[in-house]
């Protein structure tokens, strides 16, 4: 079918029925000062292909490219060695299905993929269920919080300080829309997690209580023990996961009392990406399922008894009433859920437990070497693959500098969290299965001098 565009009777009859003026009409929401009045500067009007792409690849030449130099960045997305057979096999008519697959009977590649990942995710968070994935770890995480409310009748919700800032502004985001109370603080930059501190905080209107696992500095906390808190005042534990590797060594959120476990996927199966598009993922348990948000689907038999793979449950405003949704979530990230699941697969359980012990045994050598640096202090000795480190300067100027050498080598609190110079100093440090002995050992030489040099 040609695409045929709109005649001005067409905008006319439509702008009429919804009782719109003009076009610009459609807009008035939008302040007038950010509203584009006349074409960019400097942007040509029209350009060949080729010059294009020329001037695209001259642009992009400027990048300093994450697998080409010593990169130890995290906090939140992670750099792991993604095999080629995820790339192919994705790419597999089994997989190419519909948007969604509605009719299951042409849909079963894709059906039995995000089946086995349900299976995957509930196996590694350590709950009863896990849904077919959501867009990304935190519109997970808000989704977890609505999900507690609905569940509890209550409306506060209490964020552990070491919950990473940009999931805590999503669920404060929303929260404005729900009415729900936040109570939130900053993170006490201490070797440990300050259990008691946010224990305090706990009260008999709290809905849930939401723990990030390994937390946002890298620290190791006992979720156990907040569990037993939240639960002795009637809340639920959420358990946020954003490096999902972890779980290869870790104790499994589930099996240490937490009620709902969000995360992130993209550590497996899923690049970089200049942030997107990610993965969520979302487990639960099952007395919690006619709550849990997105889709879920489930193994049958066909007409002839053999094997069959259909959606469940899919208690979304597309298929029942928009007052009765648990979320207005549409779909799920079925593409990137389908390489986490091929990743997963080819490593099997004792893959990523071997994974995950390569990544710790890198993060311990970095931490070892890098506290060895003059003027740079280890704060915390319990991490999984990234740590905090305290530098006499700030700690942007470093990440800067750093750069400029080439060397991509952590990220700045002072970025994290804006407006508070306190934590300007502090430096969180990532190191993963693709860092290298020589790596380390540059970021170090170039902290020293930079440290140095600062010092003179």
């Amino acid at each position: 079918m040609r695409y045929l565009p709109l005649t001005d009777d067409n905008r006319t009859d439509m702008l009429s029925a919804i009782g719109a003026s003009d076009v610009d009409a459609l807009f008035s929401d939008v302040p007038d000062d950010l509203l584009l009045k006349e074409p960019i500067a400097g942007l040509p009007k029209h350009a060949s292909e080729m010059a294009v792409e020329r001037h695209m690849q001259q642009l992009a030449s400027k990048n300093v490219v994450a697998g080409q130099v010593p990169f130890f960045l995290g906090a939140g997305a992670y750099r792991h060695h993604v095999p080629a057979s995820v790339d192919h096999l994705i790419q597999r008519g089994e997989f190419l299905t519909a948007y969604t697959p509605y009719q299951p009977e042409i849909a079963q590649g894709t059906l039995q993929v995000l089946f086995e990942f349900q299976t995957q995710v509930a196996r590694m968070f350590g709950t009863d269920i896990a849904n077919a994935s959501l867009y990304d770890g935190s519109t997970a995480c808000w989704e977890a919080v609505a999900m507690a409310g609905r569940i509890t009748k209550r409306d506060r919700v209490v964020l552990s300080g070491a919950l990473h800032p940009h999931y805590a502004a999503v669920v404060r985001t929303m929260a404005k829309f729900t009415k729900d109370e936040i109570a939130d603080s900053m993170p006490s930059i201490q070797g440990q997690p300050d259990n008691s501190g946010l224990i305090a905080r706990i009260d008999d209107t709290t809905s849930c209580v939401v723990v990030q696992y390994p937390d946002i500095l890298g620290r190791v906390g006992n979720l156990q023990e907040v569990a037993d808190a939240a639960h002795a005042k009637g809340a639920l534990l959420i358990a946020v996961v954003t490096e999902p590797v972890a779980l290869g060594m870790l104790e499994a959120p589930g099996n240490l009392g937490a009620d709902i476990v969000v995360g992130e996927g993209q550590s497996l199966g899923v690049g970089l990406q200049f942030g997107g598009p990610y993965l969520g993922l979302f487990g639960c348990r099952e007395k919690f399922v006619r709550q849990m948000p997105g889709r879920l689907c489930g193994e049958t038999v066909d007409a002839e008894g053999k094997r069959a793979f259909v959606l469940t449950l899919s208690t979304r405003e597309q298929h029942i009433r928009r007052e009765k949704a648990t979320s207005n979530i549409c779909t799920n990230s079925g593409l990137c859920a389908l390489a986490f699941s091929i990743h997963m697969s080819l490593l099997g359980g004792d893959g990523l437990n071997k994974l995950a012990r390569i990544n710790h045994t890198r993060a311990r050598a970095a931490a070892d070497r890098l506290s060895k640096v003059p003027g740079a202090k280890l704060i915390n000795q319990t991490f999984f693959n990234e740590f905090c480190l305290e530098l006499p300067i700030d700690a942007r100027d470093v990440v800067r500098e750093l750069a400029d050498r080439y060397i991509l080598g952590g990220v700045s609190l002072g970025r994290l969290y804006p407006g508070h110079p306190e934590l300007s100093k502090w430096l969180l440090v990532t190191a993963t299965e693709t860092t290298t002995t020589e790596d380390i050992e540059a970021l170090a030489e170039a902290l020293e001098e930079i440290l140095k040099g600062a010092a003179q």
